[in-house]
């Protein structure tokens, strides 16, 4: 609501001062207080909303920490364990069975690629290379192919986002990918106008995400995010991001 500019005058027959507007019109102190009584409702509301948002986002972050620190302790870690184990069963086996030790380095040698596999994939969900080295693009084809979505992007390869705007699209576009249905396929378009970046998801299948969720990731960044249904089982995320803060 714009801020009045007010004055006041003589009181009038009831001694209550009449409050005179920029204009010359006379307005009543209970219309006063009625505008204040809603925007301060209004401001409220917005308080709430906030605070919700911003719990979210910690929840979301805390349970994404204990979900890297699971897969470390499950996977990586156990890995390096089992390959500390297997050096000390080939250096006490090299000179009584030479192909016995063979094998055993062979199958150290998978469980090494495995171990950087894994740990890559960890690395992905802290922040992907992929942002930096390859575009946008690039990030959005590798998170499809990881979880093994058909996924089409129209987004123009020589397009560059800053960090942030690129990273927020990312994260929502994975968020997507991990939470479909067997069998559902996903479309990303982007465009940018020099000002915002306007970007529309279609998942066209069963979708479990967290709703809330995905809009603060954008509106964190002063973004606007609509989550609407689409024809039949689809499901369409829209929204736009600011290109400067």
């Amino acid at each position: 609501m714009p801020a009045r500019c007010c004055r006041l005058t003589r009181a009038g027959e009831n001694g209550q001062l009449p409050v005179i507007d920029a204009e010359g019109r006379s307005i009543a102190l209970g219309d006063l207080q009625a505008d204040d009584m809603r925007a301060l409702d209004g401001l409220g509301v917005e308080s709430d909303d906030l605070h919700a948002s911003r719990k979210r986002l910690a929840l979301a972050a805390d349970a994404e920490r204990r979900g890297l620190e699971r897969s470390l302790h499950d996977g990586v870690q156990q890995q390096l364990v089992g390959l500390a184990a297997n050096l000390e069963l080939v250096a006490g086996s090299v000179d009584a069975d030479l192909e016995a030790a063979k094998k055993l380095l062979a199958e150290m040698a998978r469980d090494v690629r495995d171990a950087m596999d894994q740990a890559r994939k960890l690395a992905d969900r802290i922040y992907p290379p992929q942002l930096e080295v390859g575009g946008l693009v690039a990030a959005l084809r590798s998170a499809a192919a990881n979880a093994n979505v058909p996924a089409r992007i129209e987004i123009a390869r020589d397009q560059t986002y800053p960090p942030e705007v690129a990273g927020a699209i990312y994260f929502c576009f994975r968020d997507l990918l991990e939470n479909v249905s067997a069998g559902s396929t996903v479309a990303i378009t982007a465009q940018s106008d020099g000002a915002e970046v306007a970007f529309d998801i279609v998942v066209d299948g069963g979708l479990h995400a967290d709703r809330s969720l995905l809009g603060d990731r954008i509106e964190a960044l002063g973004g606007r995010c609509a989550i609407e249904p689409g024809s039949g089982h689809q499901t369409r995320v829209i929204g736009s991001l600011p290109l400067s803060g």
